[in-house]
């Protein structure tokens, strides 16, 4: 028998490269599904409808949220961003495995929901090179970096509620240890039963 899907939550801080991890990650296994986010935010330049977002009104939202459709949430600058849940259900049922690229708060909603699911934390090699690549993106200015940077050590603190921490000091690298670790949970023995059962 098959078993079910693995739920994949990825978190870090601005600046570790979760993002470029992730890009990785579902270039060398297209059999993992990404999730998409809704909010309620306009689209920005270049983003697509059901890619990068599902783009939909603060009263669609406020009725997804009463009608309990929402894996997690929150609200950032009075937009509100979430995980529709029955996506990530259907595909996990059918045995597909879903990643989630969302922040630390989402991140430990889904973890009350989902006690099975892989908690993965990504790290940078260090503060210094954290620093370095915030700066790097030219986006930003001096006030916002410092202010991106001490959220970021904030956040990295949050790294022991996770299964799982991966320093990103080489994209390659970092992904293989990402895959590594959803192989390793596919043989757990508690996930493994209905395999097991089938073969006694």
């Amino acid at each position: 028998m098959d078993q079910k899907g693995l739920l994949i939550v990825i978190s870090g801080p601005s600046g570790a490269g979760k993002g470029t991890i992730c890009k990785s990650l579902l270039n060398a296994n297209k059999d993992i599904k990404i999730s998409v986010s809704a909010t309620t935010r306009s689209p920005r330049k270049g983003e697509v409808e059901g890619k990068n977002y599902y783009f939909i009104s603060k009263e669609q939202f406020e009725e997804m949220l009463q009608e309990d459709a929402l894996l997690e949430y929150a609200k950032v600058y009075e937009n509100y961003y979430g995980t529709p849940k029955n996506y990530v259900l259907e595909n996990l049922d059918s045995g597909n495995d879903v990643l989630l690229e969302i922040d630390i708060v989402g991140a430990l909603q889904v973890k009350e929901k989902f006690k099975d699911g892989i908690f993965i934390f990504i790290l940078p090699p260090s503060l210094e090179e954290l620093k370095n690549r915030i700066v790097g993106r030219g986006t930003e200015s001096d006030k916002d970096i410092e202010i991106r940077y001490g959220c970021a050590i904030e956040e990295i603190e949050q790294v022991i509620k996770y299964d799982y921490a991966v320093i990103n000091d080489d994209i390659e690298r970092a992904t293989r240890d990402v895959e590594a670790i959803i192989k390793a949970e596919k043989c757990k023995v508690s996930r493994m039963h209905n395999n097991i059962k089938s073969i006694l």
